[in-house]
């Protein structure tokens, strides 16, 4: 999809075509997880759309992003194709890795995105990481996480930003703070009251922005990127969202009420960006009614893709699990049959 200039009318455009392209993406996975077509469990972005689109519009097609276990926003923001990831969320063979990660390890280095992860807080280590690599080599790229209020009291998030503030590495960390950390409120994790505050102890910039204005993230991030750029640092952007469905699809979410989410539904990202492109008179209510009906066309595709898919082999089982060939595994899977079991021989 590439990158997208949000200072252009096609480029705004562009973003308000991802933000709806995620929330029917994500709506779509509801349904199918209800009909028992996705293994496993899934935690959808609707409502953060925002702030995964405000920040890669803000990024180089070549910079790096690293996810959390809720990343199919960042996927399609970062350009990743709806029917590979929809191939993924189904397990099939033709997903992003091969339908062994499922809806919470998507990733696809290529394109920068290094990857979606269960593991609460385990994405800006891999950022620091890339950023590390980025400075040894010398690029004209950043790396930028994207992790949650839930992971901000995380051990490995100020190793992280430690060594990157002391190293001055080109690194963005992005806190998406949604209001819960599973089904515990925010005020009741941390003792600020703007989780940007945590930069301080690390003498980098800290900013707190409306995570439901694509245009706040963008401007942020993209300030973020060019201090990382000119051999500043990180900088640490805190982007305040929410998110409408539960912790995970079938959460009974008794730590919140349905009042609370209408609130923030009456500052939908998708509505309130759309309302400022019209009022621009750089898109009319026909033709955002057209995009919606094209980016739905997009998604179902993606799904008939991803049921028409190949499913993976027993034996793919023991395939991409070491850089250079083991010849244990190897063994195991010359032994193994189609049905799972095993060709005889020695166990």
């Amino acid at each position: 999809m590439g990158t997208m200039n949000i200072e252009t009318a096609e480029g705004r455009l562009e973003a308000l075509r991802r933000m709806c392209t995620i929330r029917e993406f994500d709506d779509t996975a509801s349904e199918l997880f209800a009909d028992g077509e996705i293994p496993g469990f899934v935690h959808l972005y609707i409502g953060e759309e925002a702030v995964a689109v405000g920040a890669c519009s803000a990024l180089e097609d070549d910079d790096y992003i690293t996810s959390t276990h809720r990343g199919h926003g960042h996927c399609i923001a970062k350009g990743l194709d709806p029917e590979r990831m929809m191939a993924e969320l189904l397990g099939k063979r033709d997903g992003y890795c091969k339908g062994k990660g499922g809806s919470m390890h998507i990733a696809d280095v290529d394109a920068g995105m290094l990857g979606a992860n269960g593991i609460v807080g385990a994405g800006p280590p891999l950022a620091t990481g890339a950023a590390l690599g980025i400075d040894q080599r010398g690029e004209d790229r950043v790396a930028l996480a994207f992790f949650g209020d839930g992971a901000v009291a995380q051990g490995q998030v100020h190793e992280a930003l430690n060594l990157a503030a002391t190293w001055s590495l080109p690194a963005v960390f992005v806190i998406e703070n949604n209001q819960f950390g599973e089904g515990t409120p925010v005020e009741e994790q941390h003792h600020l009251d703007n989780l940007s505050e945590t930069a301080e102890a690390y003498d980098i910039p800290g900013i707190t922005v409306d995570g439901m204005d694509v245009t706040a993230v963008n401007e942020a991030v993209a300030e973020a990127r060019t201090r990382a750029r000119n051999g500043d640092g990180p900088t640490l952007v805190e982007a305040v969202t929410y998110r409408y469905r539960g912790h995970f699809e079938g959460d009974p979410q008794p730590y919140r009420d349905e009042e609370d989410v209408e609130e923030w539904r009456e500052r939908d990202p998708i509505e309130t960006f759309f309302q400022r492109l019209r009022d621009r008179g750089e898109i009319t209510e026909e033709e955002f009614e057209a995009m919606r009906s094209e980016v739905e066309t997009t998604v179902e595709e993606a799904v008939e893709y991803a049921r028409d898919a190949p499913e993976p082999e027993p034996e793919d089982a023991y395939e991409d699990m070491f850089a250079d060939p083991a010849p244990e595994i190897a063994q195991f899977a010359e032994r193994l049959r189609a049905d799972g079991g095993e060709r005889g021989g020695d166990r």
